[in-house]
């Protein structure tokens, strides 16, 4: 399953270098599928929409910082357990329930987001 950030998040931005995929973003800001990874072309979210990898796409969270869940791999293939939850000052970095991810699933991510 990927991670979440939840509301309990008090913007210190300790997360935001340590995701290898550049995952994290602080609340309000803008990301893109090209963001730290080599994608190139178009991406087809979670929600069927076909964008342009460079492509900014809406926040997910306006008032703390937040993970887009098509990037993220739970550090699979980098690091032994997820880097945000790892530096946490607040333990708020958790495994998102609504997302069942098996590691398969997340290596292939990992290899779609760099190649």
């Amino acid at each position: 399953m990927a991670i979440i950030i939840t509301d309990e998040c008090i913007n210190c931005g300790a997360c935001e270098p340590e995701c290898p995929n550049n995952a994290i973003y602080e609340g309000g800001v803008e990301w893109a599928m090209v963001d730290g990874t080599t994608l190139e072309g178009t991406y087809i979210l979670e929600d069927g929409r076909e964008v342009p990898t460079t492509a900014k796409q809406k926040p997910i969270s306006d008032e703390y910082y937040y993970i887009v869940p098509e990037k993220c791999t739970e550090c699979m293939g980098f690091h032994e357990e997820p880097q945000c939850a790892a530096v946490c000052p607040v333990d708020c970095c958790v495994p998102d329930p609504d997302r069942q991810e098996s590691e398969t699933i997340l290596l292939e991510r990992k290899e779609r987001l760099h190649l």
